[in-house]
């Protein structure tokens, strides 16, 4: 059974959240306390968050960045915030997904099933127990890793995905297009920032090893990484 973490202070849309949760089989839990949202997670392990933005204490940015330091388990936010600034500061901290409130069920119900496939269901179990690589670069699908040079940096499934895309295809162009469909089943929920801000992340985790300006962006048509850095050492 999935275990969701549900942080958010609204104790209506917590009811509701829980009620249709359990309907479908998942298994929940609800932050009690809000200055220890990090030691709650610990001891639930949950496959899945929902964190709201606006928080007694410290917004959901914060928490989202201090679940991204031990773990890559997909969190989606739900916040009546719908401004793209937003949105885009919720990837950037390290969520996988945005629902902006009021919302219907149906779609948070879809998104978070497709966040559950890719991290853990069929989505994911294609690409496990595997590595992929180039000139010296490895990204272990399983671990959510990629390092280089004895330097090592976590992903978030998403990261992976289009990392394992690109050195699949290294040197060549691959479209906008063909991330989202091999990345997101349900792409037509996604604002067009989004793939924008994953590239970004996927270059700071480039940069986390050592490779730098090896992920091009191809105006147009979509983006290209080269393994230049092979040149140099």
């Amino acid at each position: 059974m999935f275990k969701i973490f549900i942080v958010e202070d609204d104790k209506g849309l917590v009811g509701l959240l829980k009620e249709h949760l359990h309907k479908f089989g998942y298994d929940t839990k609800c932050a009690a306390d809000f200055g220890a949202v990090i030691a709650e997670f610990e001891r639930f392990q949950p496959h899945l968050v929902l964190l709201d933005v606006n928080l007694p204490m410290f917004d959901g940015f914060y928490w989202c960045r201090q679940i991204r330091n031990g773990s890559t388990c997909p969190i989606i936010f739900i916040s009546a915030r719908d401004s793209k600034m937003d949105q885009v500061m919720a990837l950037e901290n390290g969520a996988d997904d945005y629902l902006t409130k009021p919302f219907d069920f149906e779609i948070a119900l879809a998104k978070i099933n497709s966040q559950l496939r890719r991290a853990y269901g069929s989505y994911a179990a294609s690409q496990q127990r595997r590595t992929v690589g180039v000139s010296g670069l490895t990204l272990d699908m399983e671990r959510l890793a990629l390092s280089f040079n004895g330097d090592k940096t976590d992903l978030s499934p998403t990261e992976a995905k289009i990392l394992d895309e690109l050195i699949a295809r290294s040197g060549q162009v691959v479209s906008r297009d063909r991330l989202l469909d091999k990345i997101w089943d349900d792409q037509w929920f996604v604002d067009d920032n989004t793939l924008n801000v994953y590239v970004t992340r996927v270059r700071k985790k480039l940069a986390a090893v050592g490779i730098h300006d090896a992920l091009q962006t191809i105006r147009g048509q979509g983006y290209r990484l080269l393994p230049n850095w092979g040149d140099e050492t």
